[in-house]
């Protein structure tokens, strides 16, 4: 597993955060202890899911909700071996899976709730370093940042890489959010969520879910999140020309969409 390391800033030994959009409606109040529920999405992730749910630091979550999205293996069952509980939603896509575990969450929300996807791509173990800036009251949404992160050579694909600069650019230009990722591992208050009315089910869901968040003048924040290669399995999006040619297809089409008041 990967050790918890921070980047270093003006001596000081911290998480790097990135203010991106200001509140419009009052800065987030600083919360010592919020009640944290993780969502993470898995489609035939059964050689990973397990240790992606023991990796997250226990004192820091109160459930883990796994989204079985069609998987063909024993996805849900890892999952549940893990401690996790699991929530099944067959109609693929990312957005469905995510729209799926905050349905199952609505009946007893927490205060926060992160994203996380199931390859290990990135660290569960840095799970605090996103809370830290909802906690101190500086954000509603935390987006980890592979790019601001170290990164594994070869965990984004030139493809990757390109479709993020893009979004990031677009949502600059529309509505004057500086981030520098679209990653998916991220956290954000549960009552900031429910107000941006999220709607997408597939590969816009997480570009959908900042440009709303900027739209709104949520408090919003970047925190370095280390990146490598998935560990097992396949990528959905990366791991597949239809997958990529859908993202970079409906990211920019879902950023226009907000952008009109869709």
């Amino acid at each position: 597993m990967l050790r918890t390391s921070a980047k270093r800033v003006a001596g000081a030994t911290a998480p790097i955060v990135t203010a991106n959009v200001s509140s419009v409606a009052g800065r987030p109040q600083p919360t010592s202890a919020p009640r944290v529920d993780v969502v993470i999405p898995a489609r035939d992730e059964e050689e990973s899911i397990g240790q992606a749910i023991e990796s997250l630091p226990a004192a820091s979550v109160a459930r883990v909700i796994v989204v079985d999205n069609g998987s063909r293996d024993r996805t849900a069952e890892a999952a549940r071996r893990a401690g996790a509980t699991v929530v099944s939603e067959p109609r693929r896509g990312y957005g469905a899976a995510c729209l799926a575990g905050l349905a199952f969450l609505r009946a007893r929300p927490p205060d926060v709730v992160a994203f996380l996807d199931a390859d290990l791509s990135e660290d569960p173990a840095q799970l605090p370093e996103l809370l830290a800036p909802i906690r101190e009251g500086r954000a509603d949404l935390v987006i980890g940042s592979r790019t601001l992160g170290e990164r594994e050579t070869g965990s984004l694909t030139p493809v990757q890489e390109f479709g993020n600069r893009l979004a990031t650019f677009l949502l600059r230009l529309f509505f004057g959010a500086r981030f520098t990722d679209l990653g998916p591992f991220r956290a954000i208050r549960w009552e900031a969520l429910e107000r941006l009315d999220m709607r997408d089910r597939g590969y816009g869901w997480t570009v959908e879910m900042q440009a709303r968040a900027a739209r709104a003048g949520l408090a919003c924040a970047e925190v370095p999140v280390r990146h490598r290669r998935r560990r097992a399995g396949r990528s959905k999006v990366a791991g597949t020309l239809g997958g990529m040619l859908g993202a970079g297809v409906k990211i920019p089409l879902t950023i226009l969409r907000v952008r009109l008041g869709g």
